[in-house]
């Protein structure tokens, strides 16, 4: 898998209603949940594929949500539109990522977390996870959200403004298990910047599960047998 697109929702454009998330049950009446959110340029399909390559016990039943960003112009792309969870730029100082974007890309994820509790998952059964721009947003979203979660996953993801996510930190998550991957060869997201985001993680005290990977900005196959046994120990299978 290459997590599709990220070079080039909840809401088709900010504050609609937009398209409903993909959703893939693995079996009937799910007791557990994982929402995964997409990188930039793509949308809801790219990790449908992924569900049956995790080979997750089958005595777990998971609802996979995959929510589509919305579109919105890109400043790093020239401006195209694309769906894209907050626009980012290259400037002097390096990637800007706009802050207001990411917020309202959290509360938006915020909502679909509340959606699966409102459907009988418990937060302490739910995964939040994300490839690229996703994984930052699930972050964002995971580390703040006031309830604890059974994990958080952040793959090959930029990490905006990690002084002030972690100064931010709800005590509910603050020892939420966390799996961090990137690839050692990536190109789009430098492998520094990961490894630095990571070193101020584990420096708070976060629980962090490291891996890194030969690869590029993608996902391959030693990484996601590595988040099934991942996810398989968060939720308590066999």
């Amino acid at each position: 898998m290459s997590g599709r697109s990220d070079t080039a929702g909840l809401h088709d454009e900010p504050g609609a209603s937009g398209t409903p998330p993909l959703e893939i049950e693995t079996s009937s009446n799910p007791s557990a949940g994982i929402i995964w959110l997409h990188g930039l340029g793509a949308d809801g399909h790219d990790f449908e594929e992924i569900v049956p390559m995790l080979q997750l016990p089958r005595s777990l039943a998971v609802r996979f949500v995959f929510p589509h960003a919305p579109y919105r112009p890109v400043t790093i792309n020239e401006g195209y539109v694309m769906r894209a969870w907050y626009d980012m730029a290259l400037t002097e100082k390096g990637i800007t990522q706009n802050t207001e974007h990411i917020h309202a890309s959290m509360e938006a994820t915020h909502e679909l977390i509340q959606r699966e509790m409102a459907r009988g998952i418990a937060a302490g059964r739910i995964v939040l996870a994300g490839f690229s721009q996703g994984g930052a947003i699930a972050l964002h979203a995971g580390l703040r959200f006031p309830s604890r979660l059974a994990g958080i996953m952040a793959l090959s993801a930029p990490v905006p403004d990690v002084k002030n996510l972690l100064a931010e930190i709800h005590p509910a998550n603050a020892e939420a298990p966390i799996f961090m991957a990137h690839g050692i060869d990536d190109p789009m997201i430098p492998f520094a910047w990961a490894r630095k985001a990571r070193t101020l993680m584990e420096e708070r005290g976060l629980n962090i599960d490291w891996h890194e990977y030969r690869m590029g900005h993608a996902v391959i196959a030693d990484e996601i047998a590595d988040i099934s046994r991942w996810l398989t120990r968060v939720f308590g299978g066999k």
